[in-house]
């Protein structure tokens, strides 16, 4: 997969392509039925299948803030890469982008700059100016400049739609199952381990702790039976996302994994937490001693429920 950061990076003498549209956060269920039917188009008019993301992502400019990301950059292109998508453009979405008329969006960037002959897009897309461009747009400009045009409805999964929002809340509120299932992959966060405060191995449960991605989207306050990757290897383990409640109040948030069966070292090392499946939330305990005997529950499930 070829990556370009900005039109002026196109090659001249582009090839003809099959184009999607978005940010593509998580690339999950929902992103793959729609790049599933662009590789279909692709294939019909002997196109590359390619994208057009943003960076940063638009509710930075409009907002002020993005959204946690599902995924990072890096991570994203990967799994755009795994799906089949065979060209990315990178756009910077500056006030300067955010001002372009979706007119001439797709005659200058769709048309002119990527030579689309199909264009595929989830029916809930907008874009250009004050957000104007829509689905009845690029069907109307496709029978004029000559690409054909295709909208996907978005996906269903339990009752919910499977969008990048929706996979957003269900983290933030520790429904990692749903997230799963529409990611179609376990979320993960990754990061480096760092020194906490040893109050794992005071318990007799020694942590890993994380210094997580910036921007992430993080899993709701509780417990979690899941894994740590290393290098490739799994590692089943507890996870904790907390403030150390029975310690007293006003502690950080921290996210931390006892590895079942470890006894290394992984200080400074970048890692993975894998979140499969949610335990309980967070309790204070009248003591550290009640504390330590929920941990043991805690690990004994993790130990049951994954394998």
């Amino acid at each position: 997969m070829k990556v370009y950061r900005g039109l002026d990076e196109l090659p001249s003498r582009g090839v003809e392509t099959a184009v999607t549209i978005g940010n593509f956060d998580g690339v999950h269920r929902g992103h793959l039925k729609v790049i599933d039917k662009l590789r279909d188009q692709a294939l019909r008019k002997d196109a590359l299948p390619a994208a057009i993301t943003f960076d940063p992502h638009p509710q930075k400019l409009f907002r002020g803030e993005a959204p946690p990301a599902l995924v990072s950059q890096e991570r994203k292109l990967e799994l755009m890469d795994e799906a089949g998508i065979e060209r990315v453009l990178i756009l910077k979405f500056d006030r300067k982008l955010s001002l372009v008329e979706p007119e001439d969006f797709i005659e200058q960037v769709l048309v002119k700059e990527m030579k689309a002959k199909a264009v595929v897009v989830g029916t809930a897309f907008r874009f250009g100016h004050k957000a104007r461009g829509d689905v009845t747009m690029l069907r109307t400009y496709g029978r004029r400049l000559g690409f054909s045009f295709e909208g996907v409805r978005l996906a269903k999964l339990g009752g919910k739609s499977v969008s990048s929002t929706e996979v957003r809340h269900a983290i933030a509120h520790g429904d990692v199952e749903w997230a799963a299932r529409a990611l179609g992959r376990p979320h993960a966060i990754g990061g480096r381990i760092v020194k906490g405060k040893k109050r794992g191995k005071g318990l007799g449960f020694p942590t890993a702790n994380l210094a997580p991605e910036p921007g992430i989207c993080l899993p709701g306050i509780g417990i979690y039976a899941g894994r740590v990757i290393v290098e490739g290897e799994k590692m089943t383990a507890a996870l904790s996302v907390g403030t150390s409640p029975t310690f007293g109040e006003g502690h950080p948030l921290s996210i931390e994994a006892h590895i079942l069966d470890f006894d290394g070292d992984l200080y400074g090392i970048q890692v993975q937490f894998e979140f499969l499946r949610h335990l309980r939330g967070e309790k204070t305990f009248d003591s550290p001693e009640a504390l330590s005997a929920q941990i043991e529950r805690d690990v004994a499930l993790t130990r049951e429920l994954i394998r």
